[in-house]
C-alpha cells in the first residue's frame, strides 16, 4: 500500500549508515541512499520529530550454515557516516543484532515520546532494514519504508523485501513522498 500518512509522533530509523557498511558491494550507489536519507534527516529534524540512527559492533551469537563476513569488526566500522549529522537530541542505538531493537531499549524509548510510526531507511534491506521494521511492527507501531533510500549487497535480498514482506508491514513510497507528507502536516495546523 502506497504511503498514505505520518502520524502525529513518527520517527525516522537510520539502519547502519556507518563507515564499515557503505564501503561494502551494493546493489545501489550509496552516495544516493546517503542523500535521501540525509534530506529525510533534514525533514524530520526541521518538523522537531525524533531521528533514530543505528549502526551495529557485532552479531547475534549462534551457529549458523553460512560463515559469518566478519567475527570482530576493524577499528571504526560502527562510526556512524559525518554525513547524518548527528545531532545532541537524536537517539543512537548500536546494536548486536540484525534488528534495532531486539536487546536494546529502543521501544521504550520511542513509546516514550509517544511515538507511534517509524520510518524505516538505511542498509541493509533484507537484513538491517527488514530486520528493524519486522520489529517495529511487532511491537505495535504503525511502519512506512522510503524505498529510495535503502540497498542491498543482494539484489535478490532487496527485490523480496519490497515485493513480499514490506507491504505486509506496513506502507512504502519514497523519500519526496515521505517529505511532502511531512510538509502537508504543517501546513495543516
Amino acid at each position: 500500500m502506497p504511503v498514505t500518512t505520518l502520524d502525529p509522533k513518527t520517527a525516522l530509523i537510520v539502519v547502519d549508515l556507518q563507515k564499515g557498511i557503505i564501503s561494502l558491494p551494493l546493489m545501489h550507489p550509496i552516495d544516493g541512499v546517503i542523500e535521501r536519507s540525509r534530506a529525510l534527516l533534514d525533514a524530520f529534524r526541521q518538523h522537531e520529530l525524533p531521528v533514530v540512527l543505528v549502526n551495529v559492533a557485532g552479531g547475534a551469537p549462534g551457529r549458523t550454515e553460512q560463515p559469518r563476513r566478519l567475527t570482530t569488526f576493524p577499528e571504526g566500522f560502527a562510526d556512524l557516516i559525518p554525513e547524518l549529522n548527528q545531532q545532541p537530541s537524536d537517539i543512537v542505538v548500536t546494536k548486536q543484532t540484525w534488528g534495532a531493537f531486539a536487546s536494546t531499549d529502543l521501544e521504550s524509548q520511542l513509546k516514550a515520546k509517544g511515538v507511534t510510526q517509524v520510518v524505516v531507511v538505511g542498509v541493509a534491506t533484507g537484513t538491517g532494514v527488514e530486520s528493524t521494521a519486522r520489529q517495529a511492527y511487532e511491537q505495535g507501531f504503525h511502519v512506512t519504508f522510503a524505498l529510495d533510500a535503502m540497498t542491498d549487497g543482494r539484489p535478490e535480498a532487496h527485490a523480496h523485501s519490497i515485493a513480499h514482506v514490506f507491504p505486509r508491514l506496513g506502507e512504502t513510497g519514497t523519500t519526496q513522498e515521505i517529505i511532502d507528507l511531512l510538509a502537508k502536516r504543517s501546513t495543516a495546523k
